[in-house]
Parts: structure tokens; sequence; C-alpha cells
């Protein structure tokens, strides 16, 4: 009996889907966001931007399930950078670490 094959990294592509710049970021910085089934197939489909808990879910949400046109379009730049404090907090060390090395302005 041989062993299952080994889970993708969740890594794989990730650079491609990340802006190379938070000034292409276009998502609201108010109101609401529903994604499309595809990125929200369990639980929330909707998001309320005002709301921060929400708002955070909806971002790493992207950071995971998303592609570059998702985060382009639902995620806003100033909202981003504010949250990235806990972003960073709440998500995985190596997805963190690729997201600073492509935009090195979330550190600032």
């Amino acid at each position: 009996m041989t062993s299952p094959a080994p889970l993708p990294s969740r890594l794989i592509g990730v650079t491609d889907r990340i802006p190379p710049s938070l000034s292409l970021l276009r998502g609201p910085s108010q109101g609401a966001v529903r994604l499309p089934l595809r990125l929200a197939w369990s639980g929330l489909t909707e998001f309320d931007v005002a709301d921060a808990r929400q708002r955070l879910t909806l971002y790493r949400t992207l950071m995971d399930c998303g592609q570059l046109d998702d985060i382009v379009r639902y995620v806003n730049a100033a909202l981003f950078r504010r949250d990235w404090p806990r972003i960073r907090r709440l998500t995985a060390r190596r997805v963190v670490a690729v997201w600073e090395r492509r935009l090195p302005e979330l550190t600032a």
C-alpha cells in the first residue's frame, strides 16, 4: 500500500496573486462586498467593510483563495495597510513573508 501524495503547498503561485504595488488595490472603503462562491464557499459570502472583524476575514480569505484580479477588486489599499499588523498576526508566517517581500511598504 502506498501512502497518499502530499497536499500541494498553499504557497504555489502566491507571488503571482499579489499585486506589485498597494496602489493597485481598488476595493471599497465602505459598504458590503459579496464574494463569488468560488471564493466564499463556506461561511460568510458578504462582508461589511466597515466592520473590522468582517474586513479581516474578507482580506484573509482573499489572501488564501483569491486571484490577483480578486485582490485588486475587493481589497482597499488604505484599509489593508492599516489592518496589516492584525492580518500579520492571524496569517501563516510563510504567507506573510511572501506578501512582505512583494510589498515591502507593508512593513514600513
